[in-house]
This record gives C-alpha cells, structure tokens and sequence, in this order.
C-alpha cells in the first residue's frame, strides 16, 4: 500500500505555501519531512490528515483518492507536538477514545476496546500510568499516550507533527530512540515533521528536505548528509563555509587550499562553489601557506580555528582538540579540505565565507 502525492500545490491569500509537491511513501517507510519554518511541512500534513485540501494536485492511498474523503475515513493517527490530551480523562480513557467515537457500525465492544488498551499501555511502557490524568504525568509520558491514542484505530498512516518539540533535549533523545523501536515494532507507515535535523536522521528511513513549498531533496540519512543536491539541502545540512573556486578539468581550485582529496566532478570548467562543512578543513603548518590562525577557541573536546588570508577571508576550522596540539596563533597554514559539495557558479550568497566572532573563550591547546 503507497501514499502517492503528485502536484499537490496550495495557496493562502497571495502566500504559494506548496508549490506542485511530488512524493511516494511506501507501507511501513518512516519518513521525515524535514525544514526550516515556513518551508510547508505542517500544511502537507495537515492535507494528509484531511485536516486542510489543496488548490491543485492529487492524493491516493493504495490507488484509492483521498481527497475525496474525509479525515475520519482516511482512518490517520495524529499525534501533536502539544499532545491534545483530554485533561478530565485518565490515561486509559485518552487512548481509548477514539475507538469509543467510532460509528456504531464499526466500533468494538466495550470488552475489545478495554483489551486494545491494556496493550497499547503495555507496548508504549505506560502501564503503570492507566489511571492518572494527563496534569500528573510528564511531558515524555504525555507523549507516549498520544501516541497510545492515535495508535488505538490502527490509523493507515501515523503523522507526527514535531512531536517532541516540546521536550528538553535528553528526553527527546530518549524518546525518540523509543519511537523508532514502536515503529519497527508496529510497522505503521509514519510521516513526521522536524526542524531538527539529527531527529530526521536518527529516526527516518528516508528525508524530505522541503523549502519554500517544494521539496529540495529526497533520500537516506547518510545520502543527503554526503551529497546534498542544493546549495539549500547545502547550507541547512551544515556546509556553512562557502568558498570561490575555478574548475578544470573536473578538479576544484583556490589559492591556499589543498583540494586534492576532492573528487573529480563533472561540472564544467569556470567558476563554482565550495561548500564545506568546518569539521571537514584540516589547517596544517605550512610556512608558504597564505592563511594565518587568526583565532583558536576551545569547547574541550573541540578546537574551533579561523584562518586568515592577506585580503581578509576567514575560514573557521574544527578539528579534535588534541589533532591541533601543534597550531599556534598568527601561525601561516594550508588549509586541505577533506571533504565538500561544489556547485556551478559563484551562489546565490557572496562566496566569501562570513564569520561571526567567537564567543567562546580564547585558548591555546
């Protein structure tokens, strides 16, 4: 069974929020719609809840049109990033609900439903929590029983809309680590929306990277992470230094930087942009280099360096505290790059790389 979304598009006033979206979810795939704010992530969810309608496009599940049903037929799970409890319910009637609304035709005995629950209790680990109310549990077990609720119809699709958003990191960190065991577990095809890209990547089978109503880039964690196909996916994924470079002959070329261990790409000789992650510039001693440490700053693990050239570009570095033993300030280095995405062209931002002050505390290793 897919979920086929094809030229979905929607609009509010003058404001395009989908732009023709295009995407194929197969049964039992965790997707993560991943982006910043404002990128139409929430507003294609909502459309596959039947919680909104588009102004153009298609949306079938299992070849059936959905579009043309409503959100209870469409048989979804929801879960909230504010978690939508009934606060004068317990824990067990939360879940239970929605099998309690379900059209007589269609609603199990009072038996069932009690039965439904004790294992939704006992596969979520929230057993002992049945009968206290929503104001007594924290926000992680708050959490669990929305996800308890919105597993209870044995919903086609499961959607989570930034459901650990309002968490503290250790707990989000827990949990969703927990989520991926349920989904594996229970092998529902699941759709989330983040904003965090080491939730997407820890969680998600496959990634949507959405921005501005279109969808950049789909595809594995690692495969995105590796080779982002915009200058977008690019900069969102951490590839904040931007460097000027001239191409030939496939090989990328900047004065001061060893590139070597870029591979060959097939983009045509002349300028392009290199993008680099600061994890992936290794500074090296070098008398001839035309960079200099201009600043070194240290988390304790890390050793966050900016090297400076005569005409003022500064690239920040980050190595392992104790691979930059040997840097010291005003010291001339080559920088290599040892990895890195190049794209054709000089960007749509100035290529030369912009640096904000350190403000960590200055340190020697």
């Amino acid at each position: 069974m897919t979920l086929a979304i094809s030229h979905l598009a929607r609009r509010f006033g003058a404001t395009q929020v989908l732009r023709g979206i295009d995407l194929q979810v197969r049964q039992g795939e965790l997707i993560a719609l991943l982006g910043p704010s404002g990128s139409g992530k929430t507003t294609l969810l909502r459309i596959i809840a039947g919680l909104d309608w588009p102004d153009a496009g298609t949306l079938s599940f299992d070849g059936a049109d959905w579009l043309g049903k409503s959100a209870a037929e469409r048989r979804i799970g929801f879960v909230f990033q504010h978690y939508a409890l009934f606060p004068h319910m317990t824990v067990r009637d939360n879940i239970a609900f929605g099998l309690s609304v379900l059209p007589r035709s269609e609603r199990p005995g009072k038996t069932q439903i009690a039965a439904t629950v004790d294992r939704l209790l006992a596969f979520l680990q929230i057993g002992g929590l049945a009968d206290r109310y929503p104001a007594e549990l924290s926000g992680g077990q708050r959490q669990r029983v929305a996800l308890g609720r919105a597993m209870a119809i044995e919903p086609r699709v499961l959607l989570l809309d930034e459901p650990f958003g309002a968490l503290d990191a250790q707990v989000r960190r827990d949990l969703r680590r927990w989520l991926r065991g349920v989904h594996d577990s229970a092998g529902t095809t699941t759709i989330f929306v983040t904003h965090d890209q080491e939730e997407a990547f820890e969680l998600a089978d496959r990634v949507v990277v959405m921005n501005g109503g279109v969808i950049e880039q789909t595809g594995q964690p690692d495969e995105i992470y590796d080779h982002p196909a915009t200058p977008f996916v690019a900069r969102f994924l951490g590839l904040t230094v931007e460097l000027p470079v001239t191409m030939r002959a496939g090989r990328a070329h900047a004065a001061g930087l060893d590139l070597a261990a870029l591979p060959r790409r097939a983009i045509p000789d002349g300028p392009a942009t290199l993008f680099l992650r600061p994890a992936d510039i290794l500074p090296v001693p070098d008398p001839q280099a035309p960079f200099r440490v201009a600043e070194m700053a240290t988390t304790g693990a890390l050793l966050r360096i900016v090297a400076e050239d005569g005409t003022g570009c500064r690239i920040e570095s980050e190595v392992p505290r104790r691979d930059g033993r040997d840097l010291r300030q005003g010291q001339p280095v080559a920088l290599r790059a040892v990895a890195g995405q190049i794209f054709p062209g000089s960007g749509q931002q100035p290529a030369q790389p912009i640096h904000t002050p350190m403000t960590l505390k200055e340190a020697r290793p």
